[in-house]
């Protein structure tokens, strides 16, 4: 599973990056460990081009009742996506792209588990595969939020955990806003492993299991 990343930027290279002027974040700041629940950037396509905007990092999907029985999805699979009529709806229909410059996961190792941060070999901003849906809460007021696409292992994350997060290949993230873009078919072969040759990976502190800690020094090599 994906439970934790970063997004270091600033919103005007977010901007540059994406190619919009379109941003509704109020209060945009740096995140050293993103986690499950918080509000956090996500890049949606529209007619009028690409917008930045905030989505909380927790999928209630609209046909359900998890919102009063169970928790959200942080994650879900991509063969889930494929699979299953109301998960297709949402691919074929509300796909969002989740900056990242990294991701925490936790290798297992005989002195325990040891928090790795993934990431790009030049260290670049690259987009995590997310669905987002729409619903109204018990006071009538709009809900939206996000669950990260998850694969197969690259052969990176192999050594690391048994799913990572789909991360689009750059030639890809076009077509996967595209909102005329429905063919729930065509969109499913997007999301597999990404070139393990791209990526490197470290061990960090294990104070980014406390999602409470969001500072700058939990980039650091441990």
């Amino acid at each position: 599973m994906c439970g934790r990343y970063t997004i270091t930027v600033s919103i005007e290279e977010l901007m540059l990056r994406y190619y919009t002027q379109d941003v509704t974040i109020i209060h945009y700041a740096p995140k050293y460990n993103a986690a499950p629940g918080q509000m956090i950037p996500a890049v949606i396509g529209s007619g009028h081009g690409n917008r930045i905007g905030s989505l909380r990092w927790g999928l209630i999907p609209s046909w359900s009742d998890r919102f009063h029985t169970g928790k959200p999805l942080i994650n879900v699979r991509a063969d889930t996506l494929g699979a299953k009529p109301d998960y297709r709806r949402l691919l074929s229909s509300r796909r969002c792209l989740i900056p990242a410059d990294g991701f925490y996961e936790w290798r297992t190792t005989p002195s325990g588990k040891q928090p790795m941060r993934i990431l790009m070999n030049d260290g670049g901003v690259f987009s995590l595969a997310g669905i987002y849906d729409l619903w109204l809460d018990d006071n009538g007021e709009k809900q939206a939020a996000c669950a990260v696409i998850t694969t197969e292992p690259n052969r990176l994350m192999q050594e690391i955990h048994h799913r990572m997060p789909v991360i689009l290949r750059p030639e890809d993230e076009a077509a996967w806003l595209d909102r005329d873009n429905r063919s729930a078919d065509n969109l499913v072969q997007m999301l597999r492993p990404y070139d393990a040759g791209r990526m490197r990976a470290y061990a960090v502190s294990p104070k980014v299991g406390n999602v409470r800690n969001d500072t700058k020094d939990l980039l650091e090599e441990a």
